[in-house]
């Protein structure tokens, strides 16, 4: 055998010896972060700093590779700062322009991608981030999804696509057996792109009702969850989705079986288009995970309603459909404000400092309780014998019981030390069988009254449903 073709065919199995072996021809060093999650069989970059020359020896390993189970391409950087007009600034963010942006790499790149997918047997995951993928690329990536036989999950999140590579796209995943998990987060997709989906979740419908209509012959009973095709859609961050692909996604949903979670955070949905899912979530009882949040264009009512209604659904849903993590509560993490420290020079006594930012804690004495001025003040104490004096026993039952008589059942507002008012309920025992009695007979004779009652145990029931 020829001693290139040797190499090759073990360095298949071995990802990172090969990468090695290559940047050895042409004299280059490895980078460490692609050897940094080799370990759990992931290659896991950020791309923005990689050079042109590196990009090479790794594209070179990944296309005959047949080990890695996970593949994720990122890139973080801003198109808009390129294009700024400030010229002040022109030549710095030319020169800060990464290697992948350029239209030969990322082709290259896509056929890399196309040769590991025809090739491995293992690889479930594909992530490409923050790409610009133009048609030719977008061609080579949808030939390479048609050839994956264990590929499960593709994401081309916030790579500006369009509804027209979208279509590419769906040419591949609507005849995949394997694909079951899609992200379109933010690729600049409209309802058309919405639309595009929607047929492919009606293509994969009938072939997946003709199976179950063999598999329930001889009285048997067809096991949906087993059955290939799309489970899991993310559609966030596309703001021209909108009311009609909603309404297009309902016509699907009315009548699906198979898909488990959809996902339209930030997709410019009123309740026009909310109102339609929720109709037809009244006949789909599968879809677990329905995210419509972060549509300001949707009643809270509406939107209460349509989570009540699919949380019912995923009572023994799988636990691999979860709702997405909002990031809110992240960016104000993130956006809190920090301490800067301005260091004016230094002297005999040492270097003076300025602490700017958040407000310094004053420092509290341990006897001492950090009151307010209006808690601080206290009236003096009347001597015993004058006018208005009252012991202090007596002053603390009148201040317990200010509120009302305490032998009727009421909540009282208490304050504990940490501020914090707690309601506690204090029962009469003043209950007998008697007023039991006479509280039956009161709804016997007013029947419109037993109704109510009903309706909120119904409204009760429903609550600790969902």
């Amino acid at each position: 055998m020829i001693e290139s073709v040797k190499i090759r065919r073990q360095c298949m199995l071995d990802f990172y010896s090969h990468y090695e072996h290559l940047c050895a021809l042409q004299s280059s060093v490895p980078l460490k972060a692609v050897k940094a999650n080799l370990a759990q069989g992931a290659l896991d970059l950020t791309v923005d700093y990689i050079k042109a020359a590196d990009w090479t020896p790794l594209l070179n390993a990944l296309r005959h590779n047949k080990t890695l189970t996970s593949i994720g391409i990122r890139s973080f950087h801003q198109q808009c700062l390129e294009e700024s007009g400030v010229e002040r600034y022109k030549t710095y963010f030319r020169r800060r322009i990464p290697a992948i942006r350029s239209k030969d790499l990322t082709g290259q790149l896509c056929k890399a991608v196309k040769g590991c997918l025809s090739v491995s047997d293992v690889l479930k995951n594909l992530e490409l981030q923050g790409l610009l993928l133009r048609e030719r690329d977008l061609i080579l990536l949808a030939k390479g999804l048609a050839t994956a036989s264990s590929l499960e999950s593709v994401s081309l999140a916030h790579c500006p696509i369009g509804d027209g590579g979208l279509e590419t796209i769906c040419q591949s995943v609507k005849n995949s057996a394997s694909i079951r998990c899609v992200n379109f987060t933010g690729c600049s997709l409209t309802w058309r792109g919405a639309e595009h989906i929607a047929n492919v979740l009606k293509h994969q419908a009938m072939k997946r009702h003709g199976e179950a209509w063999a598999n329930s012959l001889r009285y048997r009973r067809p096991d949906l969850d087993c059955m290939t095709g799309l489970r899991r859609i993310t559609l966030n961050c596309n703001m021209l989705v909108g009311d009609r692909g909603a309404s297009a996604f309902a016509v699907c949903l009315g009548e699906d079986l198979w898909l488990k979670a959809l996902d339209l955070q930030h997709c410019g949905i009123s309740n026009e288009g909310a109102r339609s899912l929720l109709d037809a979530l009244q006949t789909n009882t599968t879809l677990v995970v329905l995210d419509i949040r972060k549509n300001p264009l949707i009643d809270h009512v509406m939107m209460k309603n349509i989570i009540e209604r699919v949380l019912l659904n995923g009572n023994s849903a799988n636990p691999e459909y979860k709702w997405l993590t909002s990031l809110s509560s992240k960016d104000a993490l993130k956006t809190r404000p920090k301490k800067r420290t301005i260091v004016l020079g230094s002297g005999r006594k040492g270097k003076a400092t300025i602490r700017i930012g958040l407000p310094s804690k004053k420092s509290v004495s341990p006897g001492k309780k950090n009151t307010s001025v209006k808690d601080s003040y206290s009236p003096k104490p009347l001597p015993p014998g004058t006018k208005g004096f009252l012991p202090w026993r007596t002053a603390e039952r009148a201040k317990r019981c200010r509120g009302g008589p305490v032998d009727s059942t009421e909540e009282l507002p208490v304050k504990i030390q940490t501020d914090i008012p707690v309601k506690v309920t204090v029962e009469s025992t003043s209950t007998s069988e008697t007023e039991d009695t006479e509280y039956l007979g009161d709804i016997i004779h007013h029947p419109d009254l037993a109704k109510s009652l009903d309706k909120i145990n119904v409204t009760k029931y429903q609550q600790l449903q969902v």
